[in-house]
């Protein structure tokens, strides 16, 4: 049986030109939307994937880009037994560092728990979000494989990806 897989976009949501997007209409991947992507709260945030994940039954593959990759973690400690076959955290944004955008409720501090399912970190050499020393050390606690990009920013709209062949390889071998 096949995993569904879940986008989970992070703080503001992901735009159409964002790779997120141009996934859920190539490949019919379900995105979560939360109620408020301009404040969130974590535990609205956990509560809406835990909804989302329980909806069907069968194996999930989560698809975590920036905030969300926190959410991830956060969920994680929370569901440590729900059917997750992996998770692919794109771009984790560091919601400790100074320079993290404010509006954000309880997502702090980083939770650094092992994830009980397998993990893909994607980080890039030029995220104004994470520096790739914080991106790693996510990877480690998370038990992850880390992957490098070059300088695409925030993997995000702004990197122009398009459907990101390379990301969604990734996402191939979580689903395997």
């Amino acid at each position: 049986m096949n995993p569904r897989v879940l986008l989970l976009p992070g703080l503001y949501n992901s735009g159409p030109e964002h790779w997120q997007r141009y996934w859920a209409a190539e490949h019919g991947f379900q995105i979560v939307e939360q109620r408020d992507w301009e404040t969130p709260d974590r535990r609205e945030w956990v509560e809406t994937l835990q909804r989302a994940v329980t909806t069907e039954a069968g194996p999930v593959v989560l698809v975590g880009h920036s905030l969300s990759c926190c959410l991830i973690a956060h969920w994680a400690a929370a569901h440590p037994g729900e059917n997750v076959r992996g998770a692919l955290l794109v771009a984790p944004s560091d919601v400790e560092a100074p320079s993290y955008p404010s509006g954000t409720t309880g997502f702090t501090p980083m939770p650094l728990d092992p994830l009980p399912f397998p993990s893909i970190v994607v980080a890039s050499t030029d995220d104004e979000y994470v520096s790739l020393d914080r991106a790693e050390r996510f990877a480690r606690a998370w038990g992850s494989r880390f992957e490098v990009l070059g300088p695409l920013g925030h993997i995000n709209s702004s990197s122009r990806l398009g459907l990101w062949p390379e990301g969604y390889a990734l996402l191939r071998e979580l689903m395997a």
